[in-house]
């Protein structure tokens, strides 16, 4: 009998398995991506020290009056291009970038590509 799959596990064990071989260092830190059903994060994290050296999102002040919706495509791009400017602001250039085990599909996808597109390598 199959058990029924419950979408959350299934998305954290995915992400379990993609941060083995994934870890950001001082050189390339790592752009780790999160979307809940309303609003997208991301943020660069030195795991070296354990430091959050660049963060964006949807709950930001000015990205929130600027967005018609947060929880869009449109919204995750916003914020890609967001955190490739902060990023880029703090002399980072290049990053390994961390899906947080969401397919590589609409929002994450934006985010990304949006990102690539304000200077950020990866």
């Amino acid at each position: 009998m199959n058990k029924p799959t419950n979408r959350r596990a299934t998305r954290i064990r995915r992400h379990v398995r993609l941060r083995t071989n994934l870890e950001g260092g001082p050189q390339r830190p790592r752009l780790a991506i999160f979307r809940s059903l309303h609003h997208v994060y991301a943020q660069v994290i030195d795991d070296a020290s354990g430091r959050t050296l660049a963060a964006a999102s949807t709950t930001d002040a000015d990205l929130r009056k600027a967005l018609k919706s947060p929880s869009s495509a449109a919204g995750a791009a916003a914020v890609g291009k967001s955190i490739a400017e902060r990023a880029l602001k703090s002399g980072i250039e290049t990053v390994v970038f961390d899906r947080g085990g969401f397919p590589y599909h609409g929002r994450v996808k934006a985010l990304a590509e949006a990102a690539r597109g304000a200077g950020l390598k990866f």
